[in-house]
């Protein structure tokens, strides 16, 4: 996630926009949210497993960050700032609803990658289930750092974790993704995760 994200037609940066919300402008909000909906969204439902619990804490997330937007310290980008919101979100909801089915992901594909397309989608199918596999807490670790491309340090703010339980937990779901996807191996398969869920 960029700090501007910036799209035809739409010349403000992401703080800027976060600014005009809380000045009172009526649109900058759902502007700025819309810029990052197809993330976060994805964000939530592969945290989650679940598209109804995704739908609904991406709602929940929209919610909290309209109303805490004059609170925004500036200490990181708007976007981390929304990532983090949406992690929280989904992590809370699955906190009151722990019991869920595994719900595969549509769509998930391997943008750009060089071969057969099919064995691409093949892997990513495989690469998102067994991401699923993993406990929520490694989850969100392994998708901040691999997928999402933050820091250690980035994830460990947005998370609320020191940086060494964010190692830990990452190192955890990498070992538990290799042994998963087997002859497939875990670079290989974090490459094809990071590239369905851009």
């Amino acid at each position: 996630m960029g700090t501007s994200g910036g799209s035809a037609g739409h010349d403000r940066t992401d703080e800027q926009l976060l600014a005009a919300h809380v000045a009172g402008d009526r649109f900058a909000f759902e502007e700025l949210f819309n810029r990052y909906h197809p993330q976060l969204y994805q964000l939530a439902r592969i945290t989650t497993r679940c598209p109804d619990d995704a739908r609904d804490a991406l709602q929940d997330a929209m919610l909290s960050a309209h109303c805490a937007a004059p609170k925004f310290r500036h200490d990181c980008s708007v976007s981390s700032w929304l990532y983090r919101i949406v992690v929280n979100a989904c992590l809370d909801r699955m906190r009151r609803h722990k019991a869920r089915p595994t719900t595969p992901l549509d769509g998930v594909a391997c943008a750009g990658s060089i071969g057969d397309p099919a064995a691409a989608v093949d892997t990513a199918i495989v690469v998102e289930r067994a991401l699923m596999c993993l406990p929520a807490d490694q989850r969100a670790a392994v998708v901040a750092v691999d997928m999402q491309g933050f820091s250690v340090a980035e994830a460990a703010r947005m998370l609320g974790i020191p940086e060494g339980t964010v190692k830990s937990r990452r190192a955890r779901a990498r070992r538990r993704l290799a042994t998963t996807l087997g002859c497939l191996g875990a670079p290989a398969g974090i490459a094809a995760a990071r590239a369905g869920a851009r």
